[in-house]
């Protein structure tokens, strides 16, 4: 991530044209996330408002799991495979099932992680054209709406900002935001 083109909307290098500018926001929004965590201790990734919400480890877990979904959607041209589901459900639920696994990880286990999806998902970008952009399919459930890459992408780093939304608010409340 060039953070001298931080807040630039550009061409990055090795991407075409517009996977470049969908990069660039991807970029902007995992550093914004990284820096909202910078520093947690484990107690603090793992801290609960209240008995019905998620903690800061889950969601940054979730934010992995939807790009890691959207992925094998839109690459592999797969759903998560049984094994799959079983490794991300918790994190794609969140809610008790999230409560209940997703707990006991340091930061660097969580940073380690999304890395790592995220590299992955470059890879994959590096080879594509801003057509596989335009490529769609029809959505069951959103009522059978065509869906294209460029949605899906744009969801991808739009439930990020919102769950980064929610890990500020859950930081100011442990006393350390």
């Amino acid at each position: 991530m060039n953070l001298d083109k931080l807040y630039m909307i550009d061409q990055v290098p090795g991407f075409s044209n517009q996977i470049s500018r969908l990069v660039s926001m991807m970029n902007y929004s995992r550093w914004t996330t990284l820096e909202s965590v910078k520093g947690l201790s484990t107690e603090q990734l793992d801290f609960l408002l209240d008995s019905d919400s998620n903690s800061i480890g889950a969601l940054l877990k979730h934010i992995m799991a939807v790009e890691y979904a959207y992925y094998l959607n839109t690459i592999e041209k797969r759903e998560l495979s049984e094994e799959e589901r079983q490794e991300w459900g918790p994190a794609l639920e969140l809610g008790e099932r999230g409560r209940r696994e997703i707990k006991n990880n340091p930061l660097e286990y969580y940073i380690e992680l999304m890395n790592e999806i995220r590299e992955k998902t470059l890879k994959a970008f590096s080879e594509l054209t801003d057509e596989w952009l335009d490529e769609y399919e029809l959505e069951p459930h959103l009522g059978n709406s065509p869906v294209n890459n460029y949605f899906k992408w744009f969801h991808v780093f739009e439930d990020e900002i919102n769950h980064r939304g929610q890990i500020r608010i859950i930081r100011k409340r442990i006393g350390n935001g």
